[in-house]
């Protein structure tokens, strides 16, 4: 899924300026387990793009939002910023949002150096906030192998360079808890250079 989403994001930055700006939803605006497709949409207006995706075996509904601007002030210096929502269901009910902006003023960057410190069993939910801030979004099964605890998502990715010398960088982060808030499970991913801030 992030490889397909940076794609995406990747052409928009060629085009200087694509999609439709859009803001991360309200809290309580969409709901894991309860809302569904049309409730996304009627939230966040069409999709630029649906897609599939497997996950744990099961096969998840995608709607993609995305939007682009050499305007706009990025995260980190020589990025196109961009925004991007990916909202995932299963049998039509919401399991999964995730949020990942290389805009300064909403930037979804977290601390990967800090991922070694979150222990399974271990690790409360507000220590993996007080660590790594606010997740980027939220996930339940089967985005999480446990079918009755939940997953906070952290995610970041960008694109550098230009059309003849394109580089991207991603990273996703999905930290599963169980039902007393504690570390079940930790997945990490990466490709690409690591930004430099300079």
């Amino acid at each position: 899924m992030k490889k397909t989403m940076l794609s995406i994001i990747s052409a928009a930055i060629l085009s200087g300026c694509a999609g439709i700006d859009f803001k991360k939803p309200e809290a309580n605006a969409l709901m894991l387990g309860q809302s569904t497709t049309a409730d996304v949409i009627r939230v966040m207006g069409a999709p630029q793009q649906r897609g599939e995706s497997l996950k744990n075996e099961q096969t998840l509904q995608l709607n993609r939002y995305v939007y682009a601007s050499t305007a706009g002030t990025a995260r980190y210096p020589s990025v196109t910023p961009a925004r991007s929502m990916v909202f995932s269901t299963f049998k039509d009910v919401l399991v999964g949002q995730e949020f990942n902006s290389s805009f300064a003023e909403d930037a979804s960057e977290f601390d990967d150096a800090k991922i070694g410190a979150l222990q399974k069993g271990k690790t409360t939910k507000a220590e993996v906030i007080a660590m790594l801030g606010q997740p980027s979004g939220q996930a339940i099964y089967p985005i999480i192998k446990s079918k009755t605890g939940k997953g906070m998502i952290y995610a970041y990715s960008h694109v550098t360079g230009t059309v003849f010398n394109m580089k991207m960088y991603s990273k996703l982060l999905i930290v599963s808890l169980d039902e007393q808030d504690i570390v079940s499970d930790v997945e990490y991913t990466s490709s690409g250079d690591k930004p430099s801030a300079n």
